[in-house]
Order: structure tokens, then sequence, then C-alpha cells
């Protein structure tokens, strides 16, 4: 093929001749790269030198099959019509190879003026084939190198390829890892790619000195940095292979952990890392000088902005006088006044802290200077990373918007906001320079998880025994942040099918609309009762400040309430069964037997008087007509509406540290239907982390509920507690009961009433557990207190109708004590109906764990208040599955 094209006059050759000069900058560059050609890749160069360079009458490109002609004359700095002088011949050569198209390239000038140029194409790739890898996974080798299906295949890509592989196998300790390349030919000018991995024995860390320590211990020490020495029972650990990258990282982390304690002046001389001959393990040696422990002198916050009140600011500061002095508490401080200064309009400001070394009582003056920095204007908000969830999703979600002044305290609420959507396992906010010194824009990168499902779960716990689950659920359905949700679960207790819709920014608007129908069934056993529910609900949410979201809902229920106990009661012979039953009830069976319990033969033989023995529902026999269960039975529709109000200023929605969060919400039922109550409730929980990781949190809840229109609140609408709610005890353990038995440890129980109130607060203390977050492994600390309490006078009615509970003295054995005449021995009496809104108090230890087989939850508990009827629980667990 030829490519012949004329000159064009002065300004032609004038852009030709810039076109040579601009190639010419990459000959200087790649000239030593190029000055050496691989055996494969030979050119040759055949020019006469005659006095005057011969002018190139044409071009003529051959051996070119994909790459078109023009495609490779557009490289060459030399253009028909100019002189094929040797530099530029030699700079169109260079500058072909450097294309990376090309394997060889040979020039030659004809006697016919004819610049000819014989091309070689490098390959191309058909697949890249890995062997011998096992410790690394494919996929994350593939991320690291260049050379990918249908791309060019070069040399200089193979090289930087093996050598990145390479440098993956020793982040993983594999020092002795080596890899091989090799390639197989194929038709139409394709290749493979092999990598041939030796992946050798993993090279361990045999020790970590540490030498100029006089103030920590080596094992102290040990602690502070990542990586650990090589031991048999860190079999789950990756750090305790020697990682160049992580050595550097570790000496700052001794600079860190020295600073955080008064070292100030701790420096960290050298860090060396020595292979042993055998190239199986590391001896690691930090070299350090510690220097004086600085206590902190006098602490001053100046600032020039006259809105700013220095002694106000000085609050916000974490550190005091006679305090170790701490570089953590410097960048602390610094982020405190910087949000502090942002909250009182100051969007720009520049905190600077100057320390004072004080050498002759080592102190440290800190001045915290404020000023007002430079404004700088939010040019662009670029989404990164989502690649099904709409942008307009995430955008609505940010506080600022483009051409905005920046303002870090409404980015760092962004990422708090995108985070709480639940899409993305990852969010980070960057910035970086605009096209001007006063412009910045803003990359919000993401990274999605998975957020649909369809899932058939199993499980077990204390409180449900077994657990089946199936739902499919999807809460980004078509990446417009819309929530659809299908659930069947089935349990020994309750049984419940739902399906759930919510579309956030109804109608393009901040308000949330979401509309749900249900069928449950629940077996209340702690109560004596069943409950079958049927019904739907409607609600909407809209926003009312950054921090605060409203609501309003309405709820209409269709409620079958059945008891499903069932008593025997003794009768003489000559008593009708149905006097004891109310009008048209029927009983369930009637034995005959004799007084000592055994049953008549067929002749009525009998060793005693005979009697019967009829068994009938227990709300069925007209002495239980004042029991408080039995009221509750029959069939009720509910009408309900409701608002709800919450605050949210915690720093993460998932894994608070500092912050606080409130809400309330109020019912009203009997818009219609038979029920007639109102209810409130409100709720609260302050964040705020106290020392080395540890994160203190108190949380309380309360609530009431009463009826009105002569109606009394319903047993199936009260309060139950217990369990997870309160822990250290059963499911609806505590609070009002009524006594009819004892348990097997011989304390009074009964029935679980349910209450019109109560108030529970905890006090936790989240543990920094020294593995991975990855583990899933969460742990805490608890105390849990409050009261439970509050019937209606017409349940407390059956205490005046039946006999008191007497609770007998107990021996050491279990057996009842008795006088000498054979009468019990009776510790005290209980009312029948217990009601007593009396101060309960837990403590324990909680333990999540987010286990590859599921979320398996334990609660070890010790009550340490309650009253004799409360049922207490030391151990709770659940688990379960899904697949």
């Amino acid at each position: 093929m030829s490519l012949n094209k004329s000159g064009g006059g002065a300004n032609s050759a004038f852009l030709f001749f810039a076109a040579a000069m601009l190639s010419a900058c990459s000959y200087f560059v790649a000239s030593d790269a190029m000055a050496q050609t691989p055996a494969s890749g030979q050119s040759a160069l055949t020019l006469d030198a005659p006095t005057q360079a011969p002018v190139i009458q044409a071009i003529s490109i051959t051996g070119n099959q994909r790459v078109e002609a023009q495609t490779v004359g557009s490289y060459l700095p030399l253009q028909v019509g100019m002189r094929a002088e040797q530099a530029l011949l030699d700079l169109s050569l260079k500058t072909l190879f450097n294309t990376g198209l090309f394997s060889d390239v040979e020039l030659a000038m004809q006697p016919t003026g004819t610049l000819a140029i014989e091309v070689t194409e490098n390959p191309i790739v058909n697949q890249v084939l890995y062997e011998g890898n096992k410790k690394i996974k494919e996929d994350k080798i593939v991320e690291e190198i260049q050379l990918t299906a249908r791309s060019i295949y070069t040399r200089a890509k193979v090289q930087a390829d093996v050598q990145r592989i390479i440098e993956l196998y020793r982040a993983k300790g594999r020092f002795a890892a080596t890899v091989t390349p090799k390639v197989t030919p194929l038709p139409q000018n394709r290749i493979d790619v092999i990598y041939e991995i030796d992946e050798g024995p993993k090279t361990g860390v045999a020790k970590v000195n540490f030498v100029g320590n006089t103030i920590y211990t080596d094992n102290e020490l040990r602690g502070v940095i990542l990586t650990k020495e090589s031991r048999w029972w860190r079999f789950f650990s990756s750090n305790d292979n020697y990682d160049p990258d992580r050595l550097e990282y570790e000496r700052e982390l001794l600079r860190q952990h020295y600073g955080k304690n008064g070292y100030a002046d701790f420096k960290v001389l050298s860090a060396v890392a020595e292979l042993t001959p055998d190239r199986k393990d590391f001896f690691i040696t930090f070299t350090m000088e510690e220097g004086p422990q600085y206590t902190i002198g006098e602490v001053k916050v100046k600032t020039t902005l006259a809105k700013l009140d220095e002694e106000t600011l000085v609050r916000y500061v974490p550190m005091r006088t006679g305090n170790i002095f701490d570089t953590e508490r410097v960048e602390k401080a610094v982020e405190a006044i910087t949000f502090a200064t942002g909250f009182t309009g100051y969007a720009f400001v520049d905190v600077n802290p100057r320390l004072e070394r004080i050498a002759e009582t080592n102190t440290m003056n800190v001045t915290f200077q404020v000023n007002e920095g430079p404004r700088v204007y939010v040019e662009r908000i670029n989404i990164k990373g989502n690649q099904r969830t709409l942008d307009k999703v995430i955008r609505r979600e940010i506080r600022v918007a483009e051409g905005d002044a920046f303002n870090r305290v409404l980015i760092d609420r962004s990422r708090a906001r995108v985070r709480s959507l639940g899409f993305f396992s990852e969010v980070e906010f960057e910035e970086r320079p605009g096209s001007a010194p006063d412009r910045t824009e803003v990359d919000v990168n993401v990274k999605e998880q998975a957020t649909g499902s369809f899932s058939v779960g199993v499980g077990v716990s204390s409180t449900e025994n077994f657990v089946v689950d199936l739902s499919v659920e999807e809460r980004n359905l078509m990446g417009r942040g819309q929530l659809l949700r299908f659930r069947a679960q089935a349990s020994s207790r309750t049984r419940n099918v739902d399906i759930q819709f919510n579309q956030p920014y109804f109608l393009g608007r901040n308000l949330t609309a979401g509309v749900s129908a249900f069928n449950q069934r629940t077996d209340f056993r702690e109560s004596g009762f069943i409950r079958d529910r049927i019904g739907f609900g409607t609600s909407a949410g809209f926003q009312i400040s950054e921090y605060g979201r409203g609501g309003l809902n309405y709820l209409f229920t269709r409620d079958d309430v059945t008891i499903d106990i069932n008593d025997p009661f003794q009768l003489p012979l000559d008593v009708d069964p149905l006097s004891l039953l109310a009008a048209g009830a029927v009983p369930i069976s009637i034995v005959t037997t004799d007084s000592n319990g055994a049953q008549l033969t067929d002749n009525g033989q009998a060793d005693g008087d005979p009697v019967q023995i009829v068994t009938a529902n227990r709300c069925d026999f007209l002495s239980q007509s004042f029991n408080p269960t039995c009221q509750s039975r029959g069939k009720f529709v509910t009408s309900l509406v409701g608002a709800s109000l919450s605050f949210d200023t915690r720093n993460d929605p998932i894994t608070p540290t500092r912050g606080w969060r409130a809400g309330g919400a109020v019912r009203f039922a009997g818009v219609g239907g038979d029920v007639n109550y109102y209810q409130g409730e409100v709720s609260a929980a302050y964040y705020h982390p106290l020392f080395a990781g540890f994160v203190g949190v108190l949380k309380g809840r309360a609530g009431y509920i009463e009826g009105y229109g002569g109606d009394d609140v319903r047993l199936s609408d009260r309060f139950f507690e217990g369990a997870s709610s309160f822990r250290g005890f059963e499911v609806a353990g505590v609070g009002p009961r009524l006594v009819d038995r004892f348990n097997d440890k011989f304390q009074p129980d009964g029935q679980a009433l349910g209450a019109k109130a109560y108030a529970i607060g905890t006090f936790e203390i989240v543990l920094p557990l020294p593995i991975p977050d990855s583990y899933g492994l969460r742990a805490a600390l608890f105390s849990d207190f409050g009261t439970v309490g509050l019937l209606d006078d017409s349940t407390k009615a059956f205490n005046s109708s039946s006999i008191p509970f007497e609770v007998p003295l107990f021996g050491e054995n279990g057996t009842v004590l008795t006088d000498e005449d054979g009468n019990r021995l009776i510790d005290y009496t209980l009312d029948r109906v217990q009601d007593d809104l009396a101060l309960r108090v837990t403590a324990g230890i909680s333990i999540n764990w987010d286990s590859p087989f599921g979320p398996i939850r334990f609660d070890i508990a010790e009550v340490i208040r309650k009253e004799v009827y409360d049922q207490a629980e030391g151990f709770r667990f659940s688990a379960g599955t899904s697949f």
C-alpha cells in the first residue's frame, strides 16, 4: 500500500515542521529505551546519504493488518514533500515503536523517492490464563495487571504484569514466589498469554525487635504495630508475614502511640527487615528515640473573627492543663473547633495549632489560631461507582449543591445520609482541585452492595425454638430507592405473611409514602391467648429539619382473640356440669372417677365416692368471668391513626460513636371500629466516645396506653416486655401477672397480663475488639433498668373474687415444709393479680456475630433486682441462616 500526499505551501511546511518538533520531545525521552531493540523486533534503515537528503515523493506502508495505513502515517513526523533527513528517519522509527502497536519496523528510502515502511504488528491477546495460583484468587490478579483479552500484546506489559503479580504475593508474605510468562500462538495474529505461578512457601516473621525503647517494653510495642510474629495459633491472621508497605505504616503507628502518651519528640530512626538465609522468615528491627514526656501547660484559642468567642471555643477543646499531652487530642480539637465555627456560620476557617515546648518543665503550651480561610465553592459533584442506583437517589441526600460554598459540616452530614440508605458498603467523599483556585470538585465514591434477596432461612432461639423464614425483598427497586418486600415466616409461636412497598421522595418531593398488608397468627403462650390478625396500613413521612422527620400513618386491623387453655374441674355426680359453664358453652370431656382419681370401671365399682371430672375451656367456666385474660377474647376491629416525630444527629447510622437520636409517636384508636384507646411512646439514645475505642451508650424508652369511651385496654393491646426488650427476663417475664402456679424454681408464676405503662433504660459500653471489623463480631457490656406495670381496675377486680395465692415454705430439697399436724407452712400470700411499678435491674454482656452461617446473638444477664413473680432468664441466644 502507498500513501501519497503533496506539499501545500509555506503553511503546510510550517505545520509539518511543528509536528516534527513535537514528536521530537518523545525522542529524547525514549532514546535510551529504544537504543536496544529486542532481537525479535529488529528494524532496518536503508538510506544512501547524498550531500543533500532527497525529498520524499510518496510513502508506502506494508505489513499492516489491523491498523489502517492512514493511522500509521498519522504517527510519522515525516510527510510527503519533506526531506528524508537521517534524524527525522530515526525519530519516525522510534515514534512507531513507541505506539506499542508494532513488534518490528523497517524504513527504506527507494531511488524513486518513495519512503517504504514495513511493519510487523504486535499480536492481539485472545485470553489471559493463570496456572498455579491458589492463595490469591484470579479476580484479585486481574484487577492489577495490564494485559486483558482483546488488548495489544507487548513485552513491556508482560514484564510489568509479572512484577505486579510478584508484588501481590510479597504482600501476602510469599517472597519466594516466581512468575513465568508463556505465549501460545493462534491464527490471525492472536495469542494466549499464560502466567505460570509458583507461589512458594509463606515467609513469616521470626522476631520483631525494638532498640532504644525504655518507657514501653517490646511486648507492649508489639501490640501497637500490625505485624505479628508467626505463631501456629495465628492461622486466621494475615499480619504474621512481612509486608514492606505495612512497615512504613507501622512507623506512623509507633509515632501515634508515643504522641498520644506525651512523647512529642519521638522519632523512628530506622526500620529494617532482614531475610534469613533459608528465605523462610524475616527479622524486623525498629530503632527509635523516645524523648521526654510532656504535660499540657496553657490551652488557648485565638481568633480575629467577630462572631466567635474565644472562651466559648476553649470549651470544645478536649485538653486541660496538667493532662498528658496527646497529639490525637490536638487533631480532635482542630476538628471540634472547625465544626463549632461551622455551626455559627463560618464555613471557611483555618485552625492552626501552635505548640510551644517548655524544656525546663517538660510542658507544652497549645494555642489554636482560628482565622477565616479562603472561600472555596463546589464546582462539580461527581457520583462514581453506582452501577444500579440512579444518580438522583444519591444527589438528593447530599446537603450541598454545585455552586454552593464548600462546607465541611455539610459534607460529613451528606456522607452519613448516603450511608444511611443502606445501598452501599462503602461511601467516601473526596475533594480535588477545580478549574480555579477557589473551585473544588467533590467526588462521591460508592461501592454498591446487594439490596435484593430471595432467601429461605431457618433458625433457632431460646424464644421461638425454631424459625422458618421465606422472603423476597428489594430495598433499591430499579435503582430508585424503593422498597418492595414479601415475607412469610413461621415459628413455634408465630405465623406471618406480609407485603410492603415504600416510595421515597413521593411525587418528586421529600415525602415518603408506603403501604402494607399482613396476615398474622401469634401464640401469646405467656398470656394464654392466640391472636389472628389481618389488616393493612398506609404511612407518609416528611422532613421537618436537617435532622428531623415527621410521619403520619393509618392502620386497620381485624383481630380474633381466642383462649387456648383447658382446665379440669371436679364435681359430685349429682351436680349438672353445665351449671358451671357460661350459657352456650360445651365441656370438652366428662370423666367419672373415684375420690382417689382412679377412673371407674364399666361395672361402676370404685374404691371411694365417685366424682366427675369436667374439662372445658378456662373461659367457659363461670368462676373465670372476672379473669382478665378471658375478658379480652372475641373479635375486634381497630381503626387507628397516628403521628410520629424523630431526630437523629448520630455521626454514623450503622455504627455510631457520637451524637443522639430521639423520637416519639402517638396513636389514636377509635376512628371507627370496636376499640377505643390512645397510646404514646417515646425513645432516645445518646452515644459518646470514652477512651481507647470504648463507646458509651445511654438509651431510654417509655410508653403509656389508656382506654376511653368506657373501654378498658384489651390484653392484646398492652405492653409486654422481656427477652430482647428487657434482657435478663423471659418473654413477657417482667410486669403484671396472674399468679396461679409455681415454676421449676419454686417461684410464683402464671399468666402475663401486660401493662399500660413502661419505662426502660439501658446503659451500654461498646467494646473495641482486637479483631478486624470484617469478622462481624461485636460485644457490649450492658445494664437494663426500668419498671413495667399499671392495670385497669376491672382487671384487678379478680383479686376480690378469688382466694389469694399462698406461697408455701420450701425446704432445701424443694419439698414443702409442714407443721406437726401436716399443715403446710405458708411463707407469704399474694393477690392473684400482681401489679407493682417497682424498679427492676439487670446487667450482663451481649455478643453479636454476623457469621458465615447467619446472624448469631448471645445475651448473658444477671438479675440484680426484681419482683418475686418476675420470670428471670440468665442466657438467651438466637441463630439463623439462609440458602
